[in-house]
């Protein structure tokens, strides 16, 4: 086993794709009660556990446990509807506070899709609540996003959610908007009245950053704020074991925004090729690579740790993306799978 190598940047290209987002963004400003995330942290309607029981199953074999974990409550814990994938918090974003991100996306193929969700935990309240992402048309209605979101990385304002086969949306946190109906199974503007299956707030799509190359895949996100300028990862999740993916850093604007030329085409600083297959998340701080990988719904995973040389370390199952809380010097992880399902933080 070898640890990453340097591989070639140039299939790494962004280009600025927003088309008429920001038109249906303003349209919807002028239906809908614009709200700050404050709002959305003060009315969370679910409440978590620190340390708990409910999905702590996760740990397996396991051994030391986590140094901290939160745990959904039970009607997420047990959901099979919905599925955690990507992970975030405050210390990416360099704000204030210990809020968690989780993205969820929707797995059923027999009912109508309802896109993907996110969950804003803050750990002070042990309270959080689900946002449901949405694309706003010219016109002002709304409509799911039916991705993967194996990813979400947060930096300012600025929400970065992966959308593997086509590269990063973006999604601003001073744009959550409250709906106005109750509706549970529809969603959509009839007669000025917004319903969103039953979710209180929304978050339409802001921006896109659209890959130029075929070959790139956009499976996770995370934030690097020890490189100069701050770096977004993004990172390729490969299952065939003789295969591996790889994973980019691209430079980031003190305002949020990928650094771009003036034709709006952002370029990787640099790529490196994982040193083996099944990587759910990546994140790289002060010269370290910390890889996330699976085995699967039932087998303990590994968080590989590279520098010079590739350490293993126990990890729980079915982990996904990767975020750092840089003031208590620790990595954390998402569990996706139904009845073991927790938000978990170990040493860097």
């Amino acid at each position: 086993m070898s640890a990453m190598t340097a591989t070639a940047v140039e299939p790494f290209e962004l280009r600025r794709n927003d088309g008429d987002l920001a038109a249906g963004v303003r349209a919807l400003g002028k239906q809908l009660r614009r709200v700050p995330l404050e709002t959305v942290l003060a009315k969370a309607n679910r409440v978590a556990a620190r340390k708990g029981a409910t999905g702590a199953g996760a740990f397996g074999t396991m051994r030391p446990k986590p140094v901290d974990w939160y745990c959904f409550d039970a009607d997420d814990n047990d959901v099979t509807d919905w599925y955690p994938q990507g992970l975030t918090c405050a210390s990416d974003a360099g704000i204030a506070g210990n809020v968690f991100v989780v993205s969820w996306y929707f797995k059923p193929e027999s009912v109508p899709e309802r896109g993907v969700r996110l969950s804003f935990l803050d750990t002070a309240t042990l309270r959080y609540r689900h946002v449901l992402l949405v694309v706003a048309g010219p016109g002002g209605d709304i409509s799911p996003i039916d991705i993967h979101a194996g990813g979400v990385a947060w930096y300012g304002g600025l929400l970065y959610v992966a959308d593997t086969e086509h590269g990063l949306r973006v999604f601003d946190t001073r744009q959550i908007f409250e709906v106005n109906g109750e509706g549970k199974t529809t969603i959509g503007r009839r007669g000025g009245v917004y319903d969103a299956f039953g979710y209180r707030y929304v978050m339409p799509q802001t921006g896109a950053w659209t890959s130029t190359g075929g070959a790139a895949r956009f499976s996770f996100a995370a934030v690097d704020r020890s490189t100069e300028p701050d770096t977004l990862i993004s990172g390729e999740y490969v299952e065939t074991p003789q295969e591996v993916g790889r994973v980019v850093r691209w430079p980031l604007n003190p305002d949020g925004s990928l650094r771009a030329d003036a034709a709006g085409v952002a370029r990787a600083v640099d790529a490196y090729r994982l040193p083996e297959a099944r990587i759910q998340g990546a994140l790289s701080h002060d010269g370290t690579w910390y890889l996330s990988q699976a085995a699967g719904s039932t087998r303990n995973g590994t968080l590989l740790v590279v520098g010079e040389t590739v350490a293993r370390r126990p990890y729980p199952i079915g982990s996904e993306d990767l975020t750092c809380v840089r003031d208590r010097n620790t990595v954390w992880s998402v569990t996706e799978f139904a009845g073991r399902r927790v938000v978990y933080g170990v040493p860097l």
